[in-house]
C-alpha cells in the first residue's frame, strides 16, 4: 500500500511540473527589413511566448563619430509563468539594458 501511495504521489508531482516546450517552439511571425548600409530592422515571435524586435540606425554617417545604434526589446515566459521583458539600447556608450527584474543603473 505504501508503495502505491509513493507511486501516486510521484506521478502527481511529475505531472504538475511545468513542461519546457522551448525546444519545440515554432516561429509564429518573422519580419526582416535590411535597409541597406543605413541599418536594419527585424522582429519575430515564437509559439513558446518569446518575442524580439530590433532596429539599427547609423548615427553621424560619414564622420569620424559614425556609430551604429541598436534599439530593441525581447520578452519571454519563464518556467515559473512570469513574463520577463528587456528593452535595450546598444550604441557608442555600450549595451544599456532595462527591465523591471534588472537592478537599476547608478
Amino acid at each position: 500500500m505504501k508503495l502505491i501511495l509513493v507511486l501516486v504521489a510521484f506521478c502527481a508531482i511529475a505531472s504538475a511540473a511545468p513542461a519546457d516546450d522551448s525546444k519545440n517552439a515554432e516561429t509564429i511571425s518573422y519580419e526582416n527589413e535590411n535597409i541597406g548600409i543605413d541599418g536594419y530592422k527585424f522582429s519575430f515571435e515564437t509559439s513558446d511566448g518569446t518575442k524580439r524586435s530590433e532596429e539599427a540606425t547609423v548615427k553621424n554617417a560619414g564622420t569620424d563619430n559614425e556609430a551604429i545604434s541598436v534599439r530593441g526589446t525581447i520578452s519571454w515566459i519563464a518556467p515559473d509563468g512570469v513574463t520577463y521583458t528587456i528593452n535595450f539600447l546598444a550604441d557608442e556608450n555600450g549595451f544599456q539594458p532595462e527591465g523591471a527584474h534588472l537592478p537599476k543603473r547608478r
